[in-house]
């Protein structure tokens, strides 16, 4: 069931009880260390069909995901830090292709429910389309990511247990750092926001707040 289950007045509430939960992982982490210098901002999937009302696909606590990643995105561009958007779309609909069977239906990359929502400013970043729910599937992120010297990913976006999950299970399998946001990351409910949450905490990323990521990014000097 669809909720807005993280909003501006209980975010507070919210992070300090998932942290709460999430600890036991982070102390067994302690040697990896967020460092800016090396890192790269994935932002996956920010598109009309999430994030407007009257879209089929629309996530409730979008607008307050959004906020959160609009801070980082600007903090990144401040600091001359590459940013990657991702855009899930296909060039044409294709009735064998796997999502298509499996959600009776695809975004086509003409499809404007398939852009980025027009809040976020893409023009300092890359944009990547992805045919499929892993930022890698198909892609040019990992050739992208090697030629820049990125050792660690930040991911953020919608949603959690799909396309920012499947992302981070395989940049992990390809030696990436990963720093899974809780609080910039959202899907339909809250179970299963937290669920994604203590499965990628458990083997495969360090779960941290924006604002964490923010306060390290302020202290980076260019």
């Amino acid at each position: 069931m669809r909720g807005e289950y993280i909003t501006f007045k209980n975010v507070k509430e919210k992070i300090a009880g998932w942290m709460e939960e999430l600890e036991v992982h982070r102390k067994r982490h302690k040697d990896f260390v967020f460092k800016p210098e090396v890192s790269t901002l994935l932002v996956i999937d920010m598109q009309n069909y999430f994030l407007d009302d009257n879209a089929h696909a629309f996530i409730p606590v979008g607008k307050f995901i959004l906020s959160q990643i609009k801070n980082l995105v600007e903090k990144y561009y401040e600091k001359n830090l590459p940013v990657i958007f991702t855009r899930y779309c296909v060039l044409k609909e294709d009735p064998d292709d796997i999502m298509n069977k499996w959600w009776g239906e695809v975004l086509t990359v003409d499809d404007p429910e398939s852009f980025i929502t027009k809040e976020l400013n893409t023009d300092r970043g890359k944009v990547m389309l992805k045919p499929g729910y892993s930022a890698f599937f198909k892609t040019e992120l990992e050739r992208i990511l090697k030629s820049k010297g990125v050792k660690q990913l930040v991911i953020c976006g919608v949603m959690t247990h799909l396309c920012c999950e499947t992302t981070a299970r395989e940049a992990f399998q390809r030696g990436y750092e990963v720093y899974f946001t809780i609080d910039g990351t959202g899907t339909y409910d809250e179970e299963i926001h937290t669920a994604s949450l203590f499965n990628l905490s458990h083997g495969f990323a360090i779960p941290v707040t924006t604002g964490e990521i923010l306060r390290k990014l302020n202290k980076y000097q260019v």
